[in-house]
């Protein structure tokens, strides 16, 4: 008999997970699990990471959430569908947009009226308090609702077993085995006990009962998983991963319709533009080859269903120069003449000869980029604009993943394994960024302490594994997402640190992963100094 795994957390539960999404699939296909289930905490940032290496290794991947409601329940809601997706993405948007940045809020009702395509697992806690509102969950959610099961070697592990075996009896539900993983292989033990004292502002002695009392949260192998739960619970994780289908393959983005007059399509709207911006660019007449190439950057842009992107910025590029803003074109949009006869750049391209299939190429299968900078200074009127045009449901800036470097690592890490503070901060204060493990290991010894000494060992150690981890979500320097409908059915949208600003849970490699587009809003000084010198 095999597994599905249908709890399982990443590194993008931040400071919880330890381990990243792709170890997760990696293992989980390693050891023939049927099926992961990638919860994150009210979160979907990990799920394209995963989504592409289950992908390469032909391993079936769901898409879920973990959520801990405000009457304290802890729940587990899987998508089986498109539809259901939509549900899940939308009600984190909605958690998440109603909370300070970092964190959440999602009551009981939003579980009732919108994941009503979801499956939902009740992870119990405090099964007697928690009943109550159980009951009314599992009534409003027939045919979807399980309790999950994790044994996890606690001392009370049968006794539990028994007990939530005659509520699910009482409920007319059924288990099924949860794994509560939040790391890929045991090894991770430590690194976990530290990202938990990380969290909790404290030193790893000090956690008490907030740290994990074994290595048992993570993927086991399927000899020593299996034993320790009936034939039913594991029967049930097949029955329910059997049922979902969706993929993140089925998302599909849609541009928005307003760039678009009445009376025109995409492309006739599109092309006369383009012969528009021809007209002023060369009013003594278009040249021959002008001409020609023109009409094969159309015909390529049509063939590819672009028009609506193209549209798009310029919609933008226009709103700039009406409110007189500095703006201008750059990277491989130099590359193209209709972004010219846009007015997206300034610079022609038959002047210095270069190669339009670098910005556009149907062999390369890979989505157009139009970085578009603005006078910083006046920026933010731009990014206005697209909230005001396109609405927040609509439009938001992409994520960027902070994630732990040199320093952050040494200081978070020192002070969770309660080294000395000043040694900490100076030791951070001489690396750089770049510095890895060597540079470490040589500070250490310019301070008088021997790699091989243990807590040194340790701490390298840690500091090693930690690099690159995800720390949190912060606003990408300008790239915004824009859809025909709402941004939310598609991916989840949360609070930026910023006021006024929004951003989903998604980076630049996941939105090209999955052949999204986005626009860049780009900043950019010299623009500023340019239009002040104008002033002069």
């Amino acid at each position: 008999m095999s597994y599905a795994e249908l709890h399982c957390l990443s590194n993008y539960s931040f400071l919880r997970g330890a381990s990243h999404p792709s170890e997760l699939v990696e293992q989980a296909s390693h050891l023939s699990y049927s099926a992961l289930a990638l919860t994150d905490e009210c979160s979907l940032a990990g799920v394209v990471k995963a989504h592409v290496v289950a992908k390469e290794l032909d391993f079936k991947l769901i898409i879920g959430s973990e959520f801990t409601v405000s009457e304290g329940l802890k729940l587990i809601a899987i998508a089986p569908s498109r539809a259901a997706y939509g549900e899940l993405s939308s009600l984190i948007s909605r958690s998440r947009r109603r909370s300070e940045k970092g964190h959440y809020i999602t009551h009981l009702r939003d579980i009732y009226f919108h994941l009503k395509r979801c499956f939902i697992i009740w992870l119990p806690t405090q099964p007697d308090k928690e009943r109550h509102h159980a009951d009314i969950l599992s009534r409003r959610s027939p045919g979807r609702f399980w309790i999950g099961v994790s044994q996890l070697l606690h001392h009370d592990d049968s006794n539990r077993l028994a007990t939530l075996q005659d509520v699910a009896s009482d409920m007319g539900v059924s288990l099924l085995a949860c794994g509560s993983v939040e790391m890929h292989s045991a090894n991770r033990k430590r690194l976990h006990d530290v990202l938990t004292a990380i969290r909790h502002n404290s030193s790893v002695q000090e956690l008490g009962k907030r740290r994990t009392c074994n290595g048992q949260q993570h993927l086991r192998r399927l000899d020593k998983l299996l034993p320790l739960y009936p034939p039913e619970l594991i029967g049930e994780t097949l029955r329910l991963a059997q049922q979902c289908h969706f993929s993140l393959d089925e998302l599909r983005y849609e541009y928005p319709e307003e760039v678009v007059p009445k009376g025109h399509s995409a492309n006739s709207y599109l092309r006369e533009c383009v012969a528009k911006g021809a007209s002023k660019r060369w009013p003594k007449g278009i040249p021959n080859p002008i001409h020609e190439r023109i009409e094969r950057e159309l015909e390529l842009i049509t063939e590819l269903n672009y028009e609506y992107y193209f549209l798009t910025v310029y919609d933008i590029v226009n709103f700039a120069r009406e409110r007189d803003i500095l703006c201008q074109g750059r990277g491989s949009a130099a590359n193209s003449v209709v972004c010219y006869c846009l007015h997206i750049t300034e610079v022609s391209p038959e002047q210095v000869s270069l190669l339009f299939e670098r910005f556009i190429s149907r062999e390369r299968d890979e989505p157009p980029d139009i970085d578009v900078d603005f006078e910083h200074e006046r920026r933010e009127e731009v990014i206005q604009y697209l909230y005001e045009k396109y609405t927040r449901r609509r439009a938001a800036l992409a994520a960027t993943v902070i994630t732990y470097r040199s320093r952050s690592a040494v200081r978070d890490v020192g002070k969770a394994l309660g080294m000395d503070a000043v040694f900490v901060e100076d030791l951070a204060k001489s690396l750089a960024w770049w510095n890895r493990e060597r540079e470490l290991t040589a500070k250490f010894e310019e301070q008088g302490i021997q790699s091989s000494n243990q807590q040194a060992e340790l701490f390298l150690n840690m500091t090693q594994q930690i690099l690159g981890f995800p720390r949190h979500l912060s606003q990408h320097v300008g790239g915004f997402v824009i859809s025909r409908g709402p941004i939310s059915n598609l991916v989840p949208i949360e609070n930026a640190s910023m006021p006024n600003r929004t951003v989903i849970q998604w980076d630049k490699e996941d939105i090209e992963a999955l052949g999204l587009l986005k626009v860049d809003i780009l900043a950019l000084g010299m623009l500023s100094a340019i239009r002040k010198t104008l002033a002069l």
